[in-house]
């Protein structure tokens, strides 16, 4: 009888949510889901935007959802200790370096989303459905027009500027350790320069670093304010500090070239409430979802046909297919050695500037 109630009301939130594009999600698999009753993700994403679609999947169908914002490496890192016993169920967020490293160490599970025949590429999803992207963010610089007036100097227009002697104590990246964005950079300027020339050009920048932040987003929130006068990190941050009222922040889409990321969502391997985590993929996979980015403060660009972009982008200008061709494959088979490497050749240089907190 609980299972025939169930399988009503999942029918019954099938007909009453027609803007969810999940017209294709077996009606089983709802039902299933709700029997579980719980879903726990863990989002790295910014909060708002985590929170906004942990409650909506809650009032949709009436599966009690928590969540927790942690940074894809602290995601990574709990779950590789957790050994397929994961305390959380799915991966919201975050761009996909971290996703590709635990999928190859058996981390994640592999599933067959419907709502992946909406994506605008093959290449934003993994071949074997390890994982889902939902949203694209250009890598790039945020600058503080500001300080750099006072200073007297100009804005970067490229990576290699960013080694100038003048930028000493102005940069800010964040830590490779717990920021997907710091493993981009790191494969991106393997990609551009080769590998070896990629670790003497992070020698070179770790000089002029004041800090590298636990978030990806952590320099971005600094620049308006000051504190940080050239981070490294994702545009649509930098637009977000923009449109929060700091309009002494100029965007710089570095001149030699730059690569992005693909945000995702992914099933934990082993997790306690699979139907829910499955459901939950559907339904990030969705507009329904997605579009609760804009109203969030989060404008990456969507990846999904049927989704309307964020309106607040437009004036910026930015062209999402303005980037390099991304060596995802090299990311996925080489990014924790990269990292390794990376280490090995700044040294003990950056002791007390790495943050953790």
């Amino acid at each position: 009888m609980k299972k025939l109630f169930s399988l009503l009301l999942a029918l019954a939130m099938l007909l009453g949510c027609m803007s969810i594009a999940s017209a294709e999600i077996d009606p089983a698999l709802i039902a299933a889901a709700q029997e579980e009753g719980e879903l726990i993700v863990y989002g790295s994403c910014e909060e708002p935007y985590l929170a906004a679609a942990a409650k909506h999947f809650e009032e949709l169908y009436g599966i009690k959802t928590y969540y927790q914002r942690l940074s894809t490496g602290e995601v990574q890192a709990k779950i590789s200790e957790e050994a397929g016993n994961p305390s959380g169920d799915v991966w919201f967020g975050g761009t996909t370096d971290p996703y590709n490293e635990s999928a190859k160490a058996g981390l994640l599970m592999a599933y067959e989303a419907a709502n992946a025949a909406d994506l605008a590429s093959p290449m934003y999803r993994d071949a074997d459905g390890y994982w889902y992207g939902i949203y694209k963010g250009i890598l790039g610089f945020m600058v503080n027009t500001e300080e750099l007036e006072r200073l007297g100097l100009e804005a970067p227009k490229g990576w290699d500027d960013l080694l100038k002697p003048e930028y000493k104590g102005l940069v800010w990246m964040s830590n490779p350790n717990t920021a997907g964005t710091a493993k981009l950079v790191i494969n991106t300027m393997v990609q551009l320069k080769g590998h070896d020339e990629a670790m003497k050009y992070f020698v070179e920048l770790d000089k002029n670093v004041a800090q590298y932040t636990k978030s990806g987003s952590g320099p971005s929130k600094k620049v308006g304010i000051g504190e940080c006068v050239i981070g490294i990190g994702f545009l649509h941050d930098g637009i977000a500090q923009i449109l929060s009222g700091y309009d002494n922040i100029a965007l710089v889409i570095p001149e030699e070239g730059t690569s992005f990321e693909i945000g995702a969502t992914a099933i934990f391997d082993g997790c306690v409430h699979e139907n829910a985590a499955k459901l939950w993929v559907e339904y990030a996979l969705s507009p329904e979802c997605v579009e609760l980015a804009d109203d969030a403060e989060s404008y990456q660009f969507l990846v999904i046909n049927s989704a309307k972009q964020p309106a607040a982008v437009e004036p910026f200008g930015l062209d999402p297919n303005n980037v390099i061709d991304y060596d995802f494959e090299d990311a996925k088979n080489n990014t924790t050695q990269y990292v390794q490497d990376y280490f090995e050749a700044i040294g003990d240089a950056a002791d007390g500037r790495f943050k953790t907190e």
